[in-house]
């Protein structure tokens, strides 16, 4: 494993590497719509393997594409 590759990012770098504001990611903490995370007492950080998986669930073909997992409910 190569260590000068983060394994977990703070929620303000995990917003940077989804492209969102930091403030949209804590929204979709809070719903519990957005990628999972640990938290480490108060501190909050995220597996970068996570962010991406939760990058892969949302992809799309269109506005009105509902994606797999609401498809398959």
């Amino acid at each position: 494993m190569d260590t000068n590759v983060p394994t977990a990012l703070d929620a303000e770098a995990a917003a940077q590497h989804l492209g969102i504001a930091s403030s949209t990611l804590a929204k979709l903490r809070m719903s519990g719509d957005g990628p999972v995370f640990c938290k480490l007492g108060r501190r909050v950080v995220y597996r970068v393997d996570d962010l991406n998986s939760w990058l892969e669930s949302n992809i799309r073909r269109s506005t009105s594409d509902p994606g797999a997992a609401e498809a398959r409910a």
